[in-house]
C-alpha cells in the first residue's frame, strides 16, 4: 500500500526511528500509527538483544543539579560517535533530570526503561552503568564538575557553618579546585578516617603476600617486616585519602593544608563533607 511521506515523517519525528524503517512499519500495519510504534519498539529492542554482549567502553556522564542537590548518571555505549548522538544526550539529560527530580541515587526500573528504549532508536548496545544523588543540608553546598565532552565527572560537598559562606569568591574557587583535584588524582575517600576495617585489611593481605614471594625480604627479623608492612599501609593510605594528598596546584602542600590556610585567611571554616567521581571506562 502506499504510504504518505508526511506519515513517515511524523512517525520518524515521535519515535526517532529511520526513515526506511518507518516506512517498513507502517506498510506492515496497515499506517496504524500505534501499532507502527509498536513495530518499532519491537524490532528496535531485538536489535539490542543480539548486541547485548558487545563491550561498552565509550559513553558519557551526565548532570542535573539544583541549588541543594546534584544528580550524576553515567551511561555507556559501544561507541564515541553514539555518544556524541543528539539522541543519546537528550536521553541522558533526561535521565539525570529525572534522577534529580525524583531523588532517585541508583539504577532503577525507570530509567532503565528509557536507556533501553534509547538503544532500540540508536541501535547500539547501551547500558546505565552508574547513577548518584549528593544532596546538602543546611550548612552544605554541592558544587559539580565535567571534564573532556562528559567523559569525567565529579561532585563534591563541603560544609561551613559561617553564614554566607558560599557567597565568597575565594571559599568558591577552592571548591572548584577541590573539585578539579579529584578529577585528576581519584582519590577514594575524604580522610583516613573514612577507611574501612575490611579495606585495611585487605590492603595488609596484598602487602604481607608481596612480602611473601620477595626473596630479599621474607628473611629478614619479624619486627623489620612487619615495619615494613606499615610503612606500606601507611603510604598507601596518605595515597588515596583526599585530604593527604598533595594538592592538584601545589603539590607540596596536602589537600588539607590548603582547606586549612585558606579558612583561616577567610575566616571561614571549611571541610569536605563527601564526594562522587565517575570516569568513562572506569569502574
Amino acid at each position: 500500500m502506499e504510504v504518505k511521506v508526511s506519515d513517515i515523517k511524523a512517525l520518524r519525528e515521535k519515535t526517532g526511528a529511520g526513515m526506511m524503517d518507518c516506512k517498513k512499519a507502517l506498510v506492515e500495519t496497515e499506517c496504524d500509527v500505534e501499532a507502527a510504534e509498536a513495530k518499532l519498539k519491537e524490532w528496535g529492542l531485538a536489535g539490542v538483544k543480539k548486541r547485548f554482549d558487545r563491550a561498552t567502553n565509550e559513553g558519557r556522564i551526565f548532570i542535573a543539579e539544583s541549588s541543594k542537590a546534584i544528580a550524576l548518571v553515567e551511561i555507556d555505549c559501544e561507541t564515541d560517535f553514539v555518544c556524541r548522538n543528539d539522541d543519546f544526550i537528550k536521553g541522558g539529560q533526561n535521565i539525570a533530570k529525572i534522577a534529580l527530580d525524583k531523588h532517585i541515587s541508583k539504577p532503577v526500573a525507570e530509567l532503565e526503561d528509557i536507556v533501553r528504549d534509547m538503544a532500540s532508536v540508536i541501535k547500539e548496545n547501551i547500558t546505565l552503568k552508574r547513577v548518584a544523588l549528593v544532596e546538602s543540608s543546611s550548612g552544605e553546598y554541592v558544587h559539580s564538575y565535567l571534564h573532556g565532552e562528559g567523559r569525567l565527572g565529579v561532585v563534591v560537598k563541603v560544609r561551613s557553618d559561617a553564614p554566607g559562606a558560599f557567597d565568597n569568591a575565594e571559599i568558591a574557587g577552592l571548591v572548584h579546585d577541590l573539585a578539579l583535584h579529584i578529577a585528576a588524582f581519584k582519590p577514594l575517600f575524604v580522610d583516613q578516617s573514612c577507611i574501612s576495617a575490611d579495606w585495611v585489611k585487605e590492603q595488609q593481605e596484598l602487602f604481607k603476600q608481596q612480602v611473601d614471594e620477595d626473596e630479599k625480604v621474607r628473611g629478614k627479623p619479624a619486627n623489620v617486616i612487619e615495619g615494613i608492612l606499615a610503612g606500606k599501609l601507611k603510604k598507601r593510605m596518605t595515597e588515596i585519602s583526599l585530604a593527604d594528598q598533595g594538592f592538584v596546584k601545589d603539590e607540596k602542600q596536602s589537600v588539607k593544608s590548603v582547606i586549612d590556610a585558606v579558612s583561616k585567611a577567610t575566616g571561614i571554616p571549611l571541610s569536605v563533607v563527601d564526594f562522587v567521581y565517575s570516569k568513562i571506562g572506569e569502574d
